[in-house]
Parts: C-alpha cells; structure tokens; sequence
C-alpha cells in the first residue's frame, strides 16, 4: 500500500488572556450532530486527519466532537492553524470541560479526568505538502498465488453469493462505488485493479484466491472474536445468525427470548416473538419504547405491519426491529456499545440479512415466574427520569411553574411523561421555574392566584405526585398556613403546618377556595432536622412577580369562601402535572 510520509510543523503564534488558563483544559470543539450514529460517523472520518479527537453528550440528543484537552493558549493556537488551514469547520470554538456530559468515543475513555496534551510539532494532519517534504515510498511487489489464467478459472468457481461478498468488501475499503450486483463488469474490474495495486500486486483487475482471501480477511476482520454461529430458535420461531462469542441465551419471558452479554463487550440481543395483530403490533413498539434499553432519543417509525425503533445514548445504540405476518409478531434486538460503530453496523447487517421465521411462537407462558415488580415488563426495566416533581399549569398554553431543580443537569424534561418541555426562566434563590411545552398543549384548566392574603391558621392544600407518578394521578395533602414568613424571616416564604413529600414539590398550594396562595418548595437540604409537619412555599404575589418578568400572564381571583373537598381536589388535579427530569 502506498504510504506517505510526511511531516507538518505548526508554528505556535498569539496568546491568549490569563483568564482563560486559569479556568481549567480547553477543547476545540469542531462539530455537533443531533445524533450518536452521525456524530459516530464524522468522528471516523475526522479521525483519518486529526489526533486527540473526543466524542461527548451535550444534552438535549446533541453530541458534540472536540480535541484536546489542551492547555488554554495552545489550544488558541491550534484553534487559529487548523481553521486557517480549513482542517476544520470555520465556526470551530474554545470550549470548557462543564461544557460536556459523557464520553462516547473513544470507547471507555475519560478525557474529561486527563491531564491537558502538550502538543508537538507534528500533529500529523495532511493540509499542503510543500515541495520536497513528502516521499513516496512503493511498496515491495509481491508475488501473485496463481497466474491470471488461473485466477480466471477459480473465479468462474465463485457462487453469486460469493461475487456479491467480493463487490461489498471493495466497496468496504474505497475501491468499489458501483451497486452490489454480483455482475464482474468493468466498474468492479477496476475497482479489483485499483486494490491490486494498492496492496502491491500487479493491476490484472482479476484477483487471485490468495488476494480474495486477503480483501476478504481485512473486510471480516473487525468482527473476529464475534464468533457468528447461526441459531434456530425453536421456542421463538425464529432462525438468525448470533454473536455467540459475546451474548448467551439467558432466559425466556414473553415476548422476549433474551440473550445476555458472557465476556467483555456490554451486548445484549433479545429475540421477539408472540401473536397478534397490527393492534398488538401498536401496543407493543409503544411499550418497548418505555424501556431502558431503548433511549428516547433516535429515529423510530411505526407502519403498518413492521416498526423500527432506534435509540442512542452516550453508552449505548439499541436497534430493534418486528414484522407482523400471518398473525404472529417476530423481530430482533440490538443493543450494542457506543463508539464501536463499524463493528455494530456488520452485524446488525447480518442480522438483518439472515433474520428467517420458521414453524414455533413462544409460549405466552414460557419462563413465568412468580415475582413480579412494577419497573419490569418481560423482564426488563422501564426507562425512569432521574427524579420527578410536580407543577402546575400558569396559562391556556400548558406553561407550568415549578421547582428551580430543573434548571440544570437535566438533558430532557418532560410534562406527564407525554409532552417534551424546554426550560423558559428560573430563579435558584427563590426556588421556581417556569417550562413551556415543545408542541401544542391545551390544559383543562389553569391556576388563579389568590390576590387577598391568606388569614394564618387557615385551611390550605398542596397537589401534587407525593410518590414521582407511581398512582399516576396528583394526590391531595391537607394542612394549614402557619405563618407569613420563613424562618429566618423571609417575607416571600410561607411556612405550612403539612406533611409534604419529596415529589410534592412544586405543586401548587390552594386555598379552601381553589385559589393558589403559593408554590411547595423542596424540603430544606441544610442539615437542620425540622419537625415532622413542617413545609414551606413561595407565596403567591413572588410568584406572580417571577412569571410576570418572565413575560407570563398569569389568572388571579379574589373569591373566599370554601369548596367541597371533591370538587377542590378535582379542581386542584385539573392544573397539577407531573415533570420529569431525564439523563440520557
């Protein structure tokens, strides 16, 4: 192969102000994508060019591609070269550490924790090579296994199978950009010579057994230690080649035939199989999409007798497919680590290609146990947020206000699990903040703020999800206003004779009216142990005030007066949402 040697010497120019160094390494960041499998994809091919590439989450199902880390004016100045030189995109920028979340390429790796690179004259990135800098080198001829009559003859052995391996092995390496048609034309002639001569042989464009052999151990080389068997498996119905070398079959439960990781690589493969029709077929990609091993963030489509659900996080990429025919529901389950995205493409393609059914369905009873637990379904978990609080509706476009614990740290944040929600404003001293919903969100009612000061002793009420939507509907905790301000004399605090619970917070506090006199904080994290009963709440003229400079609107109402307690808890259940924070 040819090989070129070369050497580029970048000139270090330009320093950069001393604030910069003392806040910790500094990264190029170069690209972002909207997924894993694209930020994959132009990682490797930055990769051919650049050194100290790093692949983190963003947040939000953003993963960005950086260098470095670098101490802060060196990274200025590679910063300066590489986008001179148009090795990198124009709009490449300095970044912090606290600008990434997980590390997703290289595998396993932890720049995040690394000492800054020092970084060396060569920095092996192929702009311009200036005259008499690089030498070509030709590779020794090497001697052919058979003539090229020869090779004519065991080519004319080969199956179309086998010529349709060839053409996507060249392909593989860059020889080859015509279609996969097992036809040896002159596209693939070419393609043959062109990696003749670039292993060293003689360009006949007729490749010898030895030099099949040779293409064919590179293209298949990236899935040794694999061990790809074909399996018939007769209790599911199913027939596909497995990684044998990496998962086992571990357990049966319906739908579910699972296969569990037996070495190294973190892999897990579940076969699907049950009855049904395009109803059950609904049912189930909703389902599956409510499970761990399926992200939420990646391309999914459901149509009319098939769906493909992809999920992508910075550890993992979950790729399951199922066909409904005949009245019976089969497919696969891919889950494979992040970062080793060549090796998972192969196999998912042979997978795909040797997924056959044959005569069985599981039994719905196979593998029953009796343990049961509500986070399981079918013997995997349910996808759950990192933690869940309440809130309340603010307005007839679904805004909520609720505890500034959203803030940060969150890379979604969802409104009753269904609707996607985006962080509008928050005020971490007063404990509040406002999330405005991605879509279209009609509530069925919003709150009206009491504008009248609440009397001290008074009956009051907080709804909210005390156990993070578990009973799936707010529930109600009854008390009383025991005093106007905190304890330290905060005049924007309530302190409330109530038992709240951690999930409570930010749920609305009502009047015996119906009117919302304030906000539930979260319970003090100071240290202090205060009596049990003891909870507090932003009231309700800061809140307004918060929303107002926020560019909300918000209902008030100065009715007195008390309601039934079933219609207050309806009415207080009408405005009371569930929000959840998601790491993914």
């Amino acid at each position: 192969m040819l090989r070129i040697i070369f050497s580029f010497v970048v000139t270090l120019f330009l320093a950069i102000p001393l604030a910069w160094a003392q806040q910790g390494p500094s990264w190029i960041q170069i690209e972002a994508q909207p997924s894993l499998l694209k930020a994959n994809e132009r990682i490797r091919a930055y990769a051919t060019q650049l050194q100290d590439l790093n692949g983190f989450a963003l947040g939000n199902g953003w993963y960005g591609i950086a260098l470095g880390p670098y101490d802060a004016d060196d990274a200025q100045q590679i910063l300066r070269r590489l986008r001179a030189d148009r090795v990198i995109p124009g709009d490449s920028y300095i970044a912090r550490s606290s600008d990434y979340q997980r590390q997703f390429w290289p595998v396993g790796s932890n720049a995040l924790n690394q000492p800054v690179i020092e970084p060396i004259p060569e920095i092996g990135i192929v702009t311009q090579l200036p005259d008499n800098t690089a030498e070509i080198i030709l590779p020794e001829p090497q001697q052919a296994d058979e003539t090229p009559a020869q090779a004519r003859v065991a080519e004319q052995r080969l199956t179309r199978e086998d010529r349709a391996e060839l053409q996507t092995a060249l392909k593989w390496a860059g020889f080859y950009g015509g279609t996969v048609d097992a036809a040896f034309g002159r596209g693939t002639r070419g393609s043959m010579a062109r990696w003749q001569e670039a292993s060293g042989y003689d360009a006949t464009g007729i490749m010898t057994t030895g030099q099949r052999a040779e293409l064919l151990g590179q293209y298949y080389a990236v899935l040794e230690g694999l061990d790809l068997q074909p399996v018939q498996n007769t209790e599911t119905g199913i027939e596909i080649e497995l990684p044998l070398g990496v998962v086992e079959l571990t357990k049966y439960d319906p739908p579910f035939a699972h296969y569990g990781p037996k070495g190294d690589i973190d892999a897990r493969i579940l076969l699907i199989s049950q009855t049904g029709d395009r109803t059950t077929l609904s049912g189930l990609y909703d389902i599956m999409q409510t499970l761990e091993i399926v992200p939420g963030d990646g391309p999914r489509a459901l149509n009319k007798d098939s769906f493909t659900l992809i999920g992508e996080s910075a550890f993992a990429i979950s790729h399951t497919q199922a066909w409904l025919k005949d009245g019976e529901i089969k497919g696969f389950t891919l889950i494979w680590p992040a970062g080793d995205e060549e090796r998972r493409a192969r196999l998912l393609g042979i997978m795909q290609d040797s997924f056959k059914r044959i005569d069985g369905i599981l039994d719905p009873a196979a593998g029953y146990e009796e343990a049961q637990n509500i986070d399981l379904i079918s013997g995997l978990k349910i996808r759950k947020p990192a933690f869940s609080r309440s809130g309340f509706y603010v307005n007839d476009s679904g805004t909520v206000l609720t505890s500034a614990e959203f803030s940060n740290g969150c890379s979604r944040l969802t409104i009753d699990n269904d609707y996607t929600a985006e962080l509008v404003a928050h005020d971490a001293e007063l404990g509040l903040a406002t999330l405005r919903p991605t879509e279209t969100l009609a509530p069925r009612a919003y709150a009206a703020f009491q504008q009248d000061v609440p009397r001290l002793q008074s009956d009051i009420a907080v709804a909210g999800y005390s156990y993070g939507g578990v009973l799936g509907a707010p529930t109600m905790t009854f008390g009383q206003l025991a005093d106007v301000k905190g304890l330290n004399g905060e005049t924007h605090i309530n302190r409330l004779a109530l038992a709240a619970l951690e999930g409570d917070a930010g749920g609305p506090v009502l009047d015996a009216g119906g009117g919302v006199v304030g906000m539930l904080l979260p319970q003090l994290t100071t240290g202090k142990q205060l009596p049990k009963g003891v909870s507090f709440a932003t009231d309700a003229q800061t809140v307004q005030a918060f929303l107002s400079n926020a560019g909300i609107s918000a209902e008030t109402t100065t009715k007195n007066g008390a309601l039934p307690a079933e219609q207050l808890t309806d009415q207080a259940s009408n405005i009371t949402v569930l929000v959840s924070c998601w790491e993914e």
